[in-house]
């Protein structure tokens, strides 16, 4: 094992009883493939799922396995009436995504747009599942919204095609502009319900 993955689960393990105090669980897997089979393990045959846009739960190819198994699938992306997608999604078995920041005590960090990513995660689905690369680990929340201004906001809006001032000069500068993705700023602290909001640590990067 090298040095860097080593660094990787000592911190991870600091980071995972910080999440076990804020009534959240947490999990590290070396790989991506292994973070999959562990999402998996979670998640029973035929329960309801859908996701939140997150780049990290493609790459680690979460999403293509749950696809190709026997699962209830909720996809914005084929559903034909949005109003009657999100209903169904706040009530799904399973939400996944990833989280844009988590410090070293275990708060999380992200930002939205229309608020469709967070407020599942707030409120709703009976499970979030987030695979969260150790590329965002940081030491504080502080740390946390710096990140996602300059690691991730930029990247994303050049991904979706939108037309910010950061997808044109890879800088955020606090636009108000019309799709501007920075809309709704959430940290998270604390599960009241236990155990709801289940973290997967992966020793790779993933995501933005």
């Amino acid at each position: 094992m090298t040095p860097k993955k080593q660094a990787y689960r000592l911190t991870a393990d600091g980071i995972i009883a910080a999440l076990n105090k804020r009534n959240m669980e947490g999990y590290y897997c070396d790989s991506s493939a292994e973070a999959v089979e562990k999402a998996l393990s979670i998640m029973p045959e035929g329960s309801s799922i859908t996701w939140g846009g997150s780049a990290s739960i493609k790459e680690c190819g979460l999403l293509d396995a749950i696809k190709n198994s026997s699962y209830e699938i909720l996809d914005r992306d084929t559903a034909s009436d949005e109003k009657l997608f999100y209903s169904r999604a706040v009530l799904s078995n399973y939400f996944l995504m990833s989280t844009n920041a988590i410090t070293l005590d275990g708060e999380l960090l992200n930002i939205d747009g229309r608020g469709n990513r967070v407020a599942p995660m707030i409120y709703g689905p009976d499970n979030v599942i987030m695979i969260v690369g150790m590329n965002k680990v940081v030491m504080d929340v502080e740390s946390a919204y710096k990140r996602v201004k300059v690691d991730a906001c930029p990247p994303n809006t050049i991904r979706l095609n939108f037309d910010t001032p950061c997808a044109k000069t890879g800088k955020c500068i606090e636009c108000l502009s019309p799709q501007c993705i920075c809309n709704q700023i959430v940290i998270t602290r604390f599960s009241r319900e236990k155990g709801r909001i289940k973290v997967i640590l992966v020793g790779e990067e993933l995501g933005f």
